[in-house]
């Protein structure tokens, strides 16, 4: 009995073994690698960007043609500027230099201090990952450091590799399921922007649009033309500034800093008309002494609010 247990048990070792080995040998696997020599022309209304880079692929199976299967999902463009195949024993080893046009998603809720991710992904169009797995090459650099991304740094580039699922057969009538995976080749690209600059160019005309607003506490009350026409004023170019911002970014349903920083200077000048409305009733009444000492405090209070309310949500959106 014990004999036939422990026969029992070779055998399936031994169907496991030739089960492993044929499904080893069955997939093949691709080392990838990328060497990123330029990223440029970000569009960042139309949510693209151009990205030149050498891609080199390794690989035993024959049957695999890159150069006619190469896929770059969400690309706008593909553009093959050079490609080498060499055979080292029994390895091919092919090289390729693209430049693409990728269409991504931007995260601008802390514009202009926003930090940006950049996808690209490869697959091979032809075999699926039952026959095909990328493994990443991440041996030396895989950006170029002296190349400049004007406006911006390039905080990290990290790859990897995973199956992508398409919940579709490709009208395939073999396939019961409608379900194929891919393997991807994956590359993250993190970027930061050099924002100070870029946020004063933006938001200088807000804030100057504020102080002269704030400049109503040191005109008399009883000038009540002078007074509400500054203000009105202000009003306006804060709301024409916010306009000219909005129209070079996306789209966005989420409040963002841009929207915040200006719906903060529209609620603060409207508080300074609404003191100075305060101030012309006390001058009406006689209580002028009254009425300037209404105006000195209520003016460095709102100042200081203004102030502090601005810093936070700034500092906010750089630490996020």
């Amino acid at each position: 009995m014990k004999t036939a247990k422990l026969s029992l048990l070779v055998l399936i070792l031994q169907l496991f073994c030739t089960i492993t080995v044929s499904l080893a040998q069955k997939v093949d696997t691709v080392k990838t690698g990328i060497y990123v020599t330029s990223i440029h022309d970000i569009d960042f209304k139309d949510k693209e960007y151009t990205i030149n880079f050498w891609l080199w692929l390794k690989y035993k199976n024959k049957e695999f043609n890159f150069v006619d299967n190469l896929e770059v999902p969400q690309a706008k463009t593909v553009s093959k500027s050079f490609s080498t195949v060499d055979t080292i024993g029994d390895e091919v080893y092919m090289l390729m230099k693209l430049q693409c046009v990728m269409k991504d998603s931007w995260s601008i809720n802390n514009f202009p201090f926003d930090h940006q991710v950049l996808r690209l992904s490869v697959e091979n169009s032809q075999f699926d990952s039952s026959s095909l797995l990328f493994v990443p090459d991440t041996l030396g650099k895989q950006f170029d450091p002296r190349f400049t991304l004007r406006g911006w740094n390039i905080d990290s580039l990290k790859t990897s590799a995973a199956n992508k699922i398409y919940e579709t057969a490709f009208g395939d009538p073999s396939i019961k399921v409608p379900r194929t995976e891919y393997s991807s080749y994956k590359v993250r690209i993190g970027i930061s922007r050099d924002a100070f600059g870029l946020f004063w160019k933006m938001f200088l005309g807000m804030y100057v649009a504020f102080l002269i607003a704030y400049m109503c506490f040191y005109i008399h009350a009883d000038s009540i033309d002078s007074r509400f026409g500054l203000s009105v004023g202000s009003l306006f170019a804060v709301i024409g500034n916010k306009y000219i911002i909005d129209g070079s970014l996306p789209e966005s349903t989420t409040f963002t800093l841009v929207d915040t920083l200006h719906g903060i200077t529209l609620i603060f000048i409207l508080a300074v008309i609404v003191s100075t409305a305060l101030s012309l009733k006390l001058i009406k009444r006689g209580k002028e002494e009254k009425a300037q000492k209404f105006d000195h405090i209520f003016s460095i209070a709102l100042l200081v609010i203004y102030i502090l309310l601005n810093a936070f949500f700034i500092i906010k959106a750089i630490n996020a």
